[in-house]
């Protein structure tokens, strides 16, 4: 009797999973070949005209630049010149200081000749005290201004005192770990002038900058990863933009717009409440509760990502940190879909209730669980000689054989498309690392997004922290740069 439940148990359990990976990997193709439509379009519409019509124009709509800075004394002065450095003709830098313990602010002092200065600050979103305003002496870096705030224990806390003293109507939020392109704000701001639709957010990919080359604030050569942690997230994060947020744009159901970079109108962020400091996943948190807002008040709208790269960021190079930041990440997903789990399959919520939501939830929330519990049940199988090997190892080579078609399709496609590497060789060794993704380095990923779900249902503290910056490769300085 048992014998026979348990076998309709586990038929039905192996049927399950089938129906599951079969919605997946049909999900992800769908993503892939709305992507390539999406990447074609863009690419149709940015022509280099309509940027010199846009940085010419009167109409040019302004943009505060808002970037937290948390004990980042290593690399703190070439990312602030990188974000002065914009190519845009309206904007400001708005640096937050969140009560860094190491010499971020002496070195910001020194650096911009700031000065303390009086300042109209007004609370629109809720943020800790913010102490000091600070502004240079030298015409040169009048678009600066400083913060110095008590810490917040969140990067949410410190975007919305920038927030706050921002004098423009749009802002970008970005991190002071980054480097832009030049052009990041007029690829950004497009969609809002060109869009009948009244845009909300735009966001870009993001790249490793470990390894490459930077002179002045500005990225000089793109290079992949030495070290094989970064490598690996280099990998996974041309993937994931380039695959998915460009398939997601397409159906105007972008899931998230990453806290490393995206542009949004002010105005719907204040309306919507601000960035929630308790939040582990602020940016998703952020645009799921502009979405939910623009909904209920019955307003169309629409979120953008640009195909090109415009930001590199420092990723994580130790384990360590590494693993801390998806622990964070996991606990950001698992706390939003608790606290917005009204928006699951509510048609009041558009896309965003029936489309966005139910894919994250299953594909992206649900995943590491079903794939864990996988997991336990090979095992079991194993052990107790259930197996049929012919099936399984069929299962596990189509699923391996599919993941490194996906992952290789889109490093390709993003060189054959964009060229960001000077040498194929690069390419290929990413390409190469894929084989490996599975077995090194997904279940770490694995790992961490499942012990951040525990943390999460017991309650275990975190904060905020910071990541120990190895800084940038500075580009060779010729013989005439001397």
């Amino acid at each position: 009797m048992f014998s026979s439940v348990f076998k309709h148990i586990t038929d039905f359990y192996e049927s399950a999973i089938f129906i599951y990976c079969v919605g997946l990997f049909l999900f992800y193709i769908l993503l892939a070949v709305l992507s390539l439509i999406a990447i074609r379009r863009s690419m149709w519409k940015n022509k280099v005209r309509a940027q010199q019509m846009l940085v010419a124009s009167p109409l040019t709509p302004g943009i505060s630049v808002i970037a937290p800075a948390y004990n980042e004394g290593v690399t703190i002065i070439p990312n602030v010149r990188s974000l002065l450095a914009l190519n845009y003709p309206r904007f400001e830098v708005v640096i937050v200081n969140d009560g860094s313990k190491d010499d971020t602010l002496e070195q910001l002092i020194h650096e911009f000749e700031l000065t303390e200065v009086d300042f109209f600050y007004r609370q629109q979103v809720p943020s800790q005290e913010v102490k000091r305003f600070f502004k240079s002496t030298n015409p040169a870096y009048s678009r600066l201004l400083v913060l110095d705030k008590v810490n917040g224990k969140s990067k949410a806390d410190a975007v919305n005192a920038g927030i706050n003293a921002a004098s423009f109507d749009f802002f970008l939020n970005t991190d002071v770990d980054c480097i832009l392109n030049r052009d990041t704000l007029l690829r950004l701001v497009k969609p809002f002038m060109d869009d009948p639709v009244r845009v909300i957010a735009t966001g870009a990919p993001l790249r490793a900058a470990n390894s490459c080359e930077v002179e002045a604030g500005v990225i000089t050569k793109v290079r992949v990863p030495k070290s094989l942690l970064p490598r690996f997230q280099e990998m996974e994060y041309i993937r994931s933009y380039l695959l998915g947020k460009m398939g997601w744009t397409f159906m105007n159901a972008v899931p998230n717009v990453s806290g490393g970079l995206g542009l949004f109108d002010k105005d719907i962020v204040i309306r919507s409440g601000g960035y929630d400091p308790a939040s582990f996943g602020e940016d998703m948190d952020m645009v799921v509760r502009m979405c939910m807002y623009m909904c209920e008040q019955k307003l169309p709208y629409r979120i953008h990502y640009i195909p090109e790269t415009l930001c590199w960021t420092e990723v994580p190079a130790t384990l360590k940190v590494f693993s801390r930041q998806r622990i964070r990440w996991a606990r950001g997903l698992f706390q939003i879909f608790f606290k917005h789990r009204k928006a699951l399959f509510n048609p009041t919520y558009r896309k965003l209730g029936l489309i966005m939501f139910p894919y994250n939830f299953f594909f992206e929330l649900l995943a590491p669980l079903i794939e864990f519990a996988g997991i336990l049940y090979y095992i079991y199988i194993v052990v107790n000689h259930l197996i049929n090997w012919d099936y399984a190892i069929i299962l596990l080579v189509f699923i391996y054989t599919f993941s490194i078609l996906i992952t290789s399709l889109s490093i390709l496609w993003d060189q054959l498309i964009f060229r960001y590497y000077s040498s194929w060789k690069e390419v290929f060794q990413l390409c190469l690392l894929s084989l490996a993704e599975p077995f090194v380095y997904h279940p770490v990923v694995l790992f961490c997004a499942i012990r951040g779900y525990f943390n999460q249902l017991i309650g275990k503290k975190h904060s905020w922290g910071n990541m120990q910056r190895q800084g940038f490769v500075q580009a060779a300085t010729s013989p005439e740069k001397k």
